[in-house]
């Protein structure tokens, strides 16, 4: 009595099934998930239920139960009486001696729908970054080409011929410009094609010389804008990161330091290193508008987000050098008040 009990008061599908390929019975909660009275479900075998395209593989898995293998969580689906497809998970246990299998099953229609969404997404997600991934290839490779012909033009440019200084300056300006540009492009080239064989490009990396590069580059920004950055590198002199991502941040944390200075000031930057708690760590400080944290702290990093409209920008360096630091296992985090200067503090994976 008490096990009937069970049996009919169960909220899981419980079930009694002969080696011939039928259901002996059925609980009530068999019935009403189905739809099928008792009567239908133990007059039809089993697999007369079971979706058309899993009945070979539920045929073989129920002929093992008759070799005395137990089963468990064994997943297939069946099509209720309204014609409605739904996803079981059994387990179950064969008595040869009854030749009888007693079965348990749980609706798991939810679990598998969800799953099955993600994995669509997944996909969808998987097309879409590969899609990005052949169009930033293909717009880098195409840049290479015009850029080698403008620094061709530099090389063969007689500067001995031009006699105004501040001409010759910016030319020079120009042609450091354009080889930056053409180092960044054979850098991300080279990161695509790395990242597409999965590979993670990690090599020791010098602060100094990256500095020294992004100056460099920005050189005549830097000297346009009067501004000043002091380095010192003295506590951790590297780590272990891609090149490429590690002068994307430079070159972009640099560059907002002097957009978005205080107008009739002259922009400050330090930048400096710390070695704490086994990390390598970077600090990027400025003394410029700074950031409302309160109003805008998370939303910094989001793509497109811009809190000055005064300043040209699209809003992607700190979304591009966030997800940068993160695919390599380091963290990137920000300290700001208005009128006040940013703080970004980057902890390097060990």
């Amino acid at each position: 009595m008490k096990l009937n009990h069970f049996f009919d008061s169960s909220v899981d599908m419980l079930c009694i099934a002969n080696y011939e390929g039928y259901f002996e019975d059925v609980n009530p909660s068999f019935v009403k998930l189905l739809g099928f009275t008792k009567e239908e479900l133990l007059s039809k075998k089993i697999n007369d239920f079971v979706f058309e395209e899993d009945k070979d593989v539920t045929q073989s898995t129920r002929a093992s139960l008759h070799e005395n293998k137990k089963l468990l969580s064994f997943q297939n689906r069946y099509v209720k009486k309204n014609g409605k497809i739904i996803w079981l998970s059994w387990s179950a246990v064969p008595v040869n001696e009854e030749r009888l299998v007693y079965a348990i099953a749980k609706d798991i229609t939810a679990e598998m729908v969800l799953k099955n969404e993600r994995v669509i997404e997944f996909a969808k997600l998987k097309t879409v970054n590969e899609d990005l991934v052949r169009l930033n290839y293909t717009t880098s490779h195409d840049l290479r080409a015009p850029m080698n012909n403008l620094i061709s033009l530099f090389d063969v440019l007689d500067y001995s011929l031009i006699n105004d200084e501040d001409t010759l300056q910016i030319l020079r300006y120009m042609e450091v410009s354009a080889k930056g540009v053409k180092d960044s492009l054979e850098n991300y080239l080279n990161l695509v094609e790395s990242a597409s064989k999965g590979q993670n490009s990690l090599t020791e990396v010098c602060f100094e010389n990256v500095l020294a590069k992004t100056q460099n580059t920005l050189g005549s920004i830097i000297k346009t804008s009067s501004t000043k950055i002091e380095s010192d590198f003295s506590d951790c002199k590297s780590a272990y990161f891609n090149i490429a991502y590690m002068e994307s941040i430079f070159l972009n944390l640099i560059t907002n330091s002097i957009k978005y200075t205080i107008p009739g000031n002259s922009p400050s930057i330090e930048i400096k290193t710390e070695f704490k708690d086994g990390k390598n760590m970077l600090f990027f400080k400025d003394y410029g508008q700074g950031i409302d944290m309160d109003k805008n702290g998370d939303k910094i990093f989001g793509l497109n987000q811009r809190f000055n409209n005064e300043q040209e920008g699209k809003g992607v360096g700190l979304f591009l050098i966030r997800n940068q630091i993160n695919s390599l296992g380091g963290t990137i985090s920000v300290f700001s008040s208005p009128n006040k200067g940013a703080e970004f503090r980057i902890v390097f994976p060990t």
